[in-house]
């Protein structure tokens, strides 16, 4: 029977294919996602220009018609508006550009400049209105004039302004944007500062109506409530862009992003978080204290772990961690040597120190370049010996034993048979008690030289320091009773391992 390989065309794709498939798929989904969030953005940002231009123009012509200053103060906050509109259609655009050379945080900051540019029109547009509002109250009275066109204007204003407001908070919470937050934030206090224009209007008309002299003056106090409506607006938005444009840490971000990596394993200390938003990303940088014997690979596991404590705090955050090496509190002589050999990237085991008369000797095992000259090998330890002697007084003295480390593969000639000797090496375990089983005897030749392995079963909970004396007993009594032996590789099993 013969077997249909898998098709690539509508019956499906090869299995290489759909791996491959499969593993661009996050970059697709981040691709359409941001393409999608682009547009959004753009349209509702367009939108509310198209919307600020149509009411703007109305309030003008109304205000002009009437004399109404509520709501001359209103169109010119409306085209204020219209000017912020537009800031923020452009930021929106340029902010969703990806990094460059030039702006390697990426364009983001831009939503917060336009915020910055919004909360000065806001203010200038108070200047007017608060000046006007008390040359009116004061020093000039002008007639108003209240028409039902005056009262439909501002009633379809709050009613578009409602619109904007509700979409503009939509896509500004959906994709963080502040200055969609801000255009949103605009238009609902709009709402409010018509609705105070209309029952200015409203008390003009009833004052002529019923000859209430003093209610021609609801007109410009109107006017001063929606100035104090924008000051109100404008404060909020300048700390808010002040934040921004200072790189102001959120409340309590910081004492969450602590909390958690101080939760990582391997972290001994957090020595500084730090982090900026420009737009609606973070960027974060973060130094962590790691053991000073982590090698590279444990120290980029930690790095990833305290990368996903900050992104719990912040998703999608930018991070950065430095990882600096400390000295634990608890470490003991041993570590203290072995951190001596690792800033210089040495490789140092079978390390021993010994107190005799209160002074402690110690003795290690150094693996060098085989390429090394004698020469230049004992220079190296001269230099390792001096620094570890000077970081680590109460050592008297140090030997060291110095071995070459590999760099290539050797070439074996056969594998052979002995088993003479593998009997006489059996026996030999005999004499050892805490030996339960002896295996898998191999003996290799690699040039001319005589290798030999074997597996031993030693109990489940033997000290791994007693496990290594009598690895080294018997590799001793081995090279003791079978001279031709060049070594000896003693691989240990615990009893439930080898009962399998």
């Amino acid at each position: 029977m013969s077997r249909r390989r898998p098709g690539k065309g509508a019956k499906g794709l090869a299995a290489g294919e759909s791996k491959a498939i499969m593993t661009f798929m996050p970059e697709i989904r981040a691709t359409f996602s941001s393409e999608s969030m682009r547009r959004e953005k753009r349209a509702v940002a367009g939108n509310s220009v198209l919307a600020a231009l149509v009411i703007t123009s109305l309030k003008i012509v109304v205000g002009i018609a009437t004399g109404s200053l509520g709501i001359l103060s209103e169109a010119a906050h409306s085209g204020l508006d219209l000017i912020a509109a537009l800031v923020t259609f452009f930021s929106v655009r340029v902010s969703d550009k990806p990094a460059d050379a030039d702006h390697q945080y990426g364009h983001g900051k831009v939503e917060n400049f336009s915020a910055f540019i919004e909360t000065g029109l806001l203010l200038m547009t108070c200047v007017w209105i608060v000046y006007e509002s008390i040359s009116r109250l004061f020093f000039h009275s002008v007639e108003i004039e209240p028409s039902v066109a005056a009262f439909l204007v501002m009633l379809l204003s709050m009613a578009v302004d409602a619109w904007r407001s509700r979409a503009l908070g939509r896509i500004a919470t959906k994709y963080d944007s502040q200055a969609l937050e801000a255009d949103a934030l605009h238009f609902s206090t709009d709402i409010w500062s018509s609705g105070v224009v209309i029952l200015g209007l409203a008390l003009v008309w009833v004052g002529r109506s019923y000859r209430v002299g003093w209610l021609r003056q609801a007109d410009p106090i109107a006017a001063l409530v929606v100035a104090g409506v924008v000051i109100s607006v404008s404060w909020r938005l300048a700390r808010r862009t002040a934040d921004a444009l200072l790189d102001a840490a959120p409340a309590g971000v910081r004492s969450q992003i602590l909390d958690r990596i101080r939760t990582v394993d391997g972290v001994l200390e957090v020595e500084r978080v730090r982090f900026r938003k420009a737009g609606n990303g973070f960027f974060a940088d973060v130094s962590v204290g790691l053991e000073r014997n982590f090698t590279f690979q444990r120290s980029e596991q930690v790095s990833d772990a305290v990368t996903s404590r900050v992104r719990e705090v912040l998703p999608d955050a930018d991070v950065m961690v430095h990882t600096v090496p400390r000295a634990r509190r608890t470490e003991n002589i041993f570590d203290r040597i072995r951190a001596v050999a690792t800033r210089h990237n040495f490789n140092v085991h079978d390390v021993s120190v010994q107190d005799l008369k209160g002074q402690l000797h110690v003795e290690q095992h150094l693996e060098l370049d085989e390429q090394l000259s004698m020469k230049q090998a004992h220079d190296e330890v001269t230099r390792l010996e001096t620094e570890m002697r000077t970081e680590i007084p109460e050592i008297a003295t140090i030997l060291t034993h110095i071995e070459s480390e590999p760099a290539t593969i050797e070439t074996g000639e056969e594998i052979v048979r002995e088993p003479e000797l593998e009997q006489r090496l059996k026996d030999i375990v005999k004499e050892f008690p805490e030996v339960m089983d002896v295996h898998e005897f191999q003996f290799k030749k690699v040039r001319a030289r005589l290798y030999v392995s074997c597996h031993c079963t030693l109990p489940d909970d033997m000290p791994l320091s007693r496990v290594h004396d009598v690895q080294t007993s018997l590799e001793i009594r081995f090279k003791h009773d079978a001279p031709e032996l060049f070594r000896v590789l003693i691989h240990p099993e615990p009893m439930t391992d080898n009962r399998r």
